[in-house]
């Protein structure tokens, strides 16, 4: 590696974790996100390093909009995916992001709001997270994507509108979010369709994704009966499983294993007034990242 190689090297890696976060905030993908960083940093090795002040500042704005280039061709493939898309789970003990010591860079990791944000087209996603997880001002997200202040405020408005609508039924705190995890497990490996529904509120979507590689659901599943009833099915009596906790994208999480062939699934739920109001499962084998 050159003198001028390993000096581009060197400033990437000082903001690397920053960088990584950003990339995987706006795409739900620690493969993609890594996928960035790399072209980021080949970029980064072909300016002229001389005359860019803030290389932290230069960087976000290539990762963003290489991010952006992203999420917009990918729009076409995600018709094609089998069953519900959900983010890739990320281990986050330690985390790879950098400190998550602020509520919103926690928040802004977590399965649910990640969901959530595939639903803003490009420019509303990098504006919310740009503005909500890293605090930046709207003059300088306006130079990140080539907009006016104004515009971004807009944009910032529309996407924290959204987010607020989908969220309301997600106010639980992190120990509450766990002991209900915990519980559902529970019940549906004893079978206790009770508990189970008891543990749920009426209007409760459990999101499965198996990309069409394992066996899942395709489609949500809606409300406490059927959600109940699938679970038991699946973790129920005679059925091997091991499971441990676990913490993934900066909450509890439950990493479970298939004895029979090791297929592994990761749990996390969302939660409201004592009762689970979201279920997300990923199973498939390509977004599950080792976990020690």
């Amino acid at each position: 590696m050159t003198t001028g190689a390993a000096e581009a090297a060197g400033a990437l890696q000082a903001h690397r974790p920053m960088l990584l976060g950003l990339a995987y905030r706006l795409l739900g993908s620690r493969h993609d996100a890594e996928d960035v960083l790399q072209e980021a940093y080949l970029r980064w090795l072909g300016v002229d390093r001389a005359t860019v002040v803030e290389p932290r500042r230069y960087l976000s704005r290539v990762v963003t909009r290489l991010a952006m280039d992203r999420l917009r061709t990918r729009q076409a493939a995600r018709e094609t995916y089998v069953g519900p898309w959900l983010p890739e789970p990320v281990p986050t003990e330690p985390s790879p992001f950098g400190p998550l010591d602020r509520a919103e860079l926690r928040d802004s990791l977590s399965t649910a709001l990640l969901h959530v944000l595939e639903r803003l087209t490009p420019p509303e996603r990098a504006v919310y997270v740009l503005h909500t997880a890293f605090d930046l001002p709207y003059a300088e997200i306006a130079e990140i994507l080539d907009r006016s202040p104004e515009d971004c405020r807009q944009l910032h408005h529309r996407a924290a509108t959204r987010v607020r609508q989908e969220r309301r039924r997600f106010t639980a705190s992190r120990s509450e979010r766990e002991r209900l995890l915990e519980a559902f497990l529970a019940a549906a490996r004893n079978g206790d369709l009770a508990t189970l529904t008891s543990l749920v509120a009426a209007d409760v979507t459990a999101w499965n994704d198996g990309g069409g590689r394992v066996r899942s659901a395709r489609n949500p599943l809606h409300g406490a009966d059927r959600v109940a009833r699938f679970y038991a099915g699946i973790y129920g009596p005679g059925r091997e499983w091991t499971a441990r906790r676990v913490e993934m994208n900066g909450e509890p999480a439950i990493l479970l294993t298939r004895r029979s062939d090791g297929g592994r699934y990761t749990m996390t739920v969302t939660a409201d007034a004592g009762r689970i109001t979201g279920i997300y499962v990923v199973g498939n084998p390509e977004k599950l990242p080792p976990v020690d």
